[in-house]
């Protein structure tokens, strides 16, 4: 019996390793079938991100998007990764100037939103028309989709460049735009900011000229976005506008206290309306800083009069707000961020479970009609796993491996936006007339 001992055991143990193999081999069979399915839905839905940033430098004869130009988006990315549709955003910083609330100022950011317009216009005419074309209703984007090409939609984020006048509403609308913002990173002439938080308020809500422009884009067929705007401005604009509106990139606040994401309320009003969050996978967004580390970094902003909200985990890419310090102030300012790393050190960056966890909550919390993504891409956007355009692919396959179907996938890539933006165009047809 002793001598029959090790070979029960050597026995055992073979039986053991033989088990294991085998649950290595399902595991492995089992991931690659989830890999594949995957991979024909990202393939038959029609993957839409609703927010990327845009610099005009990228859209010249010599340099333009038909080229991998090392950015987040571009349509080598775009065709690697399978992502089929882009909002690409006309955005134009307030520049802090003494006359930014001037005819003067307003002229500026006028004349920077048009060069944006028109560095759209000309990829999808001039540059590559065989391959994107502009989307400026839900049926030319499946018309663009269809035919094999990448599509191109505009939105705007910042009102500001409208000034005072709002007929440039309905020129903005004919010049391509399909979503707009009231207001970014600091109060407009139209609205709040959500760095009101911080900086305290200048309209407790929306201006008077905002709550007309509310009525102007209603009027137009212009998709309102909240997703900078104050939750005080989003509740006005509820209560004026007679179509649905949508957060174009802005994540969950009780899994992120930051500013920008909508809380439980703001997120039940938006279903009641009708509209859709596009959940953004921005790392600072969907994991947020501590409360500690968000106070340091807010005093550092007040102190080197930068705008509220704009990150400074690292100075990589920073808005324009950041360059225009001098050299010497910059260099300041950077030591004081890597001190503050060191006191308060950041969240991990955020991965695509991550993202796909606020994904998650928001269908839970007000239904799968109501949700959709979006990247903030070449504006401070990202997590690890869908860093740019080229792993989009990624965002699919954690959405099937938590056991979304292929018709549910396709309503949160683009069918409940381009649902909204149907109804937000025929309610401005009933409205004109």
């Amino acid at each position: 019996m002793t001598r029959g001992t090790p070979f029960a055991a050597a026995a055992l143990g073979i039986a053991l390793a033989v088990a294991n193999i085998g649950a290595r081999q399902a595991s492995t069979a089992k991931e690659t079938a989830l890999t594949r399915k995957a991979r024909g839905i990202h393939e038959r839905v029609l993957t839409l991100d609703s927010h990327v940033d845009i610099n005009v430098a990228n859209f010249t004869a010599d340099r333009n998007y038909t080229q991998d130009l090392g950015n987040k988006v571009n349509l080598p990315k775009m065709l690697k990764g399978g992502l089929d549709a882009a909002f690409f955003v006309v955005y134009v910083e307030q520049d802090g100037s003494a006359d930014a609330f001037t005819s003067a100022g307003y002229g500026r950011a006028y004349r920077g939103a048009i060069e944006k317009f028109d560095a759209i216009h000309r990829l999808c005419e001039v540059i590559a028309p065989d391959k994107i074309g502009l989307a400026l209703t839900a049926a030319d984007a499946r018309k663009i989709y269809a035919s094999g090409r990448k599509v191109a939609f505009i939105g705007v984020e910042n009102g500001y460049p409208l000034g005072e006048e709002l007929g440039r509403v309905q020129e903005f609308h004919d010049r391509g735009a399909r979503y707009l913002s009231l207001a970014h990173n600091g109060h407009s002439q139209l609205s709040d900011s959500n760095t009101g938080e911080t900086d305290g308020w200048r309209w407790n809500g929306l201006s008077p000229l905002g709550k007309q422009a509310i009525v102007a884009l209603n009027r137009a067929g212009i998709m309102i976005d909240v997703s900078h705007p104050s939750k005080e401005s989003m509740m006005q604009t509820l209560q004026i506008t007679k179509a649905p509106i949508i957060a174009s990139h802005s994540a969950v606040r009780r899994l992120a206290d930051v500013s920008r994401n909508l809380d439980d309320e703001q997120l039940l009003a938006l279903k009641k309306n009708g509209g859709v969050v596009q959940v953004v996978a921005f790392s600072l967004y969907v994991q947020a800083d501590s409360p500690e580390r968000r106070a340091a970094l807010d005093a550092l902003r007040k102190e080197f009069k930068l705008p509220g909200g704009i990150p400074l985990g690292g100075l990589g890419g920073q808005p324009s707000a950041v360059a225009r310090l001098p050299e010497e102030q910059r260099t300041a300012l950077l030591q004081r961020v890597q001190a503050t790393s060191a006191r308060y050190p950041a969240p991990p960056r955020a991965t695509v479970k991550d993202f796909v966890d606020h994904v998650d909550y928001a269908v839970k919390l007000i239904g799968l009609d109501h949700v959709g993504m979006s990247s903030d891409f070449d504006g401070g956007g990202g997590v690890d796993g869908w860093n740019g355009a080229d792993e989009t692919f990624s965002v699919t396959l954690e959405l099937v491996r938590r056991g979304y179907t292929e018709a549910q996938i396709a309503k949160l890539w683009s069918g409940n936006l381009l649902r909204v933006m149907d109804q937000v165009q025929d309610i401005a047809k009933r409205l004109k007339q």
